[in-house]
């Protein structure tokens, strides 16, 4: 029976193909636009570490007390002073903790005939590679001995290895790094969490992750910082970089993986017990105020989905409701133009179940193309994002398999939805009517 509606919806298509095409276009904008929003939504939104990310926290101490916020304001520092992240470093109260920040390189390759160039990298300590499960294509990470040596080694992204070596397992080379010789331990395969939630300061959440890293406590010893995201909210860093390491000026990143409740909160009163401990001595002059935050709730704090991008779903579907009312006209406007022909099929024996049938099941091969073009629709728009914006926005703007389903999906159920209407009309006019007002 199916086949035999598909049949009259084909024909109905051929004598009414102008009204057809209006209605699929209409119902394709509207698909496209919202399923692009849709798309940067979900992928800003989705959970980067699903499998940890209830057991990762990051750890905000406040050193600078109310004086350092507006009134009113009780949101603490995203980073921590160099002593702060030290200390709890060398405490490990944490199964695993890591303490980071990027750091801008130059990097000389081992082929001479080509220039040095400059690229990002990521100064951590031993566990970061552990602690955030980082795939390694070639080696490993370094270990907590190199740390404490503050031994000259470096991990490189799969990106950089087949930039400098082919893409050759480039353990145990050598590579000159900002005037300094430094000896690959490992490299990284394919990884690439959206958003980066490890560090969302300066608004860089969905940029691409760094090319090299390299052990905290070798940058600390070559004195290789930016100073494009230190923030001395309570004095100054200083002239020098020792000045800046004794400074309150806020820099590092630090995480620690907690993977029961109650190491939650062993560690909370272990950073309470720490901030008082500074308060004794002086530093602070205020009741401990520490945040502990896991990647679900750090990501919400940091407001990494901004509310434009919910706003852009919202007027996206708006109008895509528009489409598919003025779908909904059209399909009204065919119906009535064909009441004769259906009310000549009623009067043959069909019955109203038939006719309401026949107009669902065209109502969905209406929704399906305009799925279909809607989905092409979308793909060309989020690939015109990635071209206008190939940072940032750009990396995010990808459909996987789920949502080109989901698309075509939701275009057809709408109109379906949408397409009921029409039909209960259609099987309510009496048949005579019908072949009267023709």
């Amino acid at each position: 029976m199916l086949k035999y509606y598909l049949r009259l919806a084909l024909d109905s298509f051929r004598r009414n193909w102008r009204l057809t095409l209006l209605m699929v276009v209409a119902i394709a904008l509207g698909v496209a636009m919202t399923m692009s929003a849709y798309t940067v939504l979900y992928v800003m939104s989705r959970d980067p570490i699903p499998e940890k990310s209830s057991q990762l926290f990051s750890v905000q101490i406040d050193n600078g007390g109310p004086r350092s916020r507006k009134p009113g304001d009780n949101e603490l520092p995203t980073q921590l002073a160099y002593r702060d992240a030290i200390a709890l470093l060398n405490a490990r109260a944490a199964r695993r903790q890591v303490a980071m920040h990027e750091v801008p390189l130059s990097v000389a390759p081992p082929d001479r005939r080509q220039s040095p160039f400059p690229t990002f990298g990521r100064a951590v300590s031993a566990d970061f590679f552990a602690m955030f499960d980082v795939p390694m294509l070639y080696g490993h990470g370094w270990d907590e001995s190199d740390d404490s040596r503050s031994i000259p080694v470096v991990v490189l992204s799969k990106k950089i290895n087949m930039r400098l070596f082919g893409g050759a397992n480039s353990v145990g080379q050598s590579l000159r790094v900002n005037e300094g010789t430094y000896r690959v331990v490992g490299v990284i395969d394919s990884w690439d969490p959206k958003p980066r939630f490890y560090d969302v300061i300066g608004g860089q959440s969905f940029d691409e992750g760094e090319d090299i890293y390299l052990p905290l406590s070798v940058t600390v010893a070559r004195k290789i910082y930016t100073s494009e995201y230190v923030w001395c909210y309570v004095g100054s860093s200083g002239t020098t970089f020792d000045d800046l390491l004794r400074s309150e000026c806020v820099w590092l990143q630090f995480w620690v993986e907690l993977p029961q409740a109650r190491d939650v909160i062993r560690y909370r009163e272990f950073l309470d017990n720490y901030a008082r401990d500074q308060q004794h001595s002086g530093r602070f002059s205020w009741a401990p105020n520490n945040r502990l935050r896991n990647v679900h709730d750090w990501l919400i704090a940091q407001k990494v989905v901004p509310d434009d991008a919910k706003l852009s779903v919202i007027v996206a579907f708006g109008f895509f409701v528009v489409c598919l009312v003025s779908a909904l006209s059209l399909m009204l406007a065919k119906e009535f133009g064909r009441a004769p022909q259906l009310g000549m099929r009623r009067a043959l024996g069909a019955s109203r179940r038939d006719v309401f049938a026949q107009v669902v099941v065209e109502s969905g091969v209406v929704g399906l193309l305009g799925g279909v073009l809607g989905l092409c629709f979308a793909v060309a728009s989020l690939k015109a994002m990635r071209v206008l914006f190939p940072a940032g926005m750009g990396r995010i703007a990808q459909m996987d398999g789920a949502l080109v389903g989901a698309t075509v999906v939701f275009a057809m159920v709408a109109t379906l939805i949408a397409g009921v209407y029409p039909a209960w009309v259609s099987m309510r006019i009496p048949p005579a009517l019908q072949i009267k007002g023709g």
